[in-house]
């Protein structure tokens, strides 16, 4: 299974969340997964059109995923998920 990794800010909001293993081999079956787990985060991660926000960065294996609207990027058995919410503001 792929190993999924949370930067602090999401954390902040699920404080119950953590990084660890997760089912999926496309990043849009690994966000369906988290939603089971952590109900309420894919409205943080993704728009009402399923996309991924504007302040949401996804990132497989160290690179941004390139399909931030059907989110169809495949994740490989054993590889890293970064999701990063980008703080904005001063």
């Amino acid at each position: 299974m792929p190993h999924i990794k949370f930067t602090a800010a999401l954390k902040r909001f699920f404080p119950t969340i953590a990084d660890g293993k997760i089912e999926g081999r496309t990043v849009k079956e690994i966000l369906i997964n988290l939603e089971k787990k952590y109900p309420g985060i894919d409205d943080f991660l993704r728009d009402e059109q399923g996309q991924v926000r504007q302040h949401v960065n996804i990132f497989v294996k160290g690179e941004l995923i390139e399909d931030e609207v059907t989110l169809m990027d495949v994740v490989g058995e054993e590889e890293e998920v970064l999701i990063f919410q980008a703080l904005s503001g001063g």
